[in-house]
């Protein structure tokens, strides 16, 4: 998958970019204001981030997230991302092909680990959505994956099961464990079955 590829190569250019812009940090925050650092504060805090991405002088991404944090001065540094996170992936010719959201992520910068938590839903080009509660992207191994319930809709068939594996553009998946797969007919778009773990 390379919707998030170049995210962690541009956010600090992007930072700097979209902190110019917002008005962020308020008297009443305490971590903008440092009266609360506690063992581990922020290195960045920035607020309402939504910012275009380009490549050779082409939109490749929008970031958008209402609260970015980055903690670069503790053991294992991370960016968090507590409030949701929603990147969009476009074709040359600024038309969308990939879609993420989720409502939080952490990238785990030494690692090049993303945790992506809550509900999470991935499109990809062929126009399948995967929707699950947490996924891992791993960028050094070029690989995503999950231990938790994940349901794919196709244009034909739903999948669902338990463990997945991916490449990065989400062409060639597995289910570890599959619970069903049914006509596409039985389900409302973007709505997975509930479930009795």
């Amino acid at each position: 998958m390379e919707l998030m590829r170049l995210l962690p190569l541009t956010a600090a250019a992007a930072a700097v970019s979209v902190a110019l812009a917002v008005t962020g940090c308020n008297s009443a925050d305490p971590v903008a204001t440092g009266k609360d650092a506690g063992e581990n504060p922020p290195t960045m805090v920035t607020r309402d981030v939504e910012t275009l991405i380009s490549d050779s002088g082409v939109v490749r991404y929008r970031i958008a997230t209402p609260v970015w944090y980055v903690y670069d001065e503790i053991a294992e540094p991370v960016w968090t991302f507590p409030e949701g996170l929603g990147l969009e992936k476009y074709n040359d010719f600024f038309k969308k092909d990939a879609d993420v959201r989720a409502d939080s992520a952490t990238y785990f910068k030494n690692k090049q680990l993303w945790r992506l938590d809550g509900r999470v839903s991935i499109s990809n080009m062929a126009g399948e959505k995967f929707l699950t509660e947490q996924l891992f992207w791993d960028q050094a191994r070029h690989k995503l994956y999950s231990d938790s319930f994940i349901h794919i809709e196709r244009a034909d068939k739903v999948l669902e099961g338990y463990g997945f594996d991916s490449n990065e553009q989400l062409t060639a998946y597995t289910i570890r464990r599959v619970s069903g797969i049914f006509p596409s007919s039985d389900f409302r778009p973007g709505q997975a079955r509930q479930q009795n773990q």
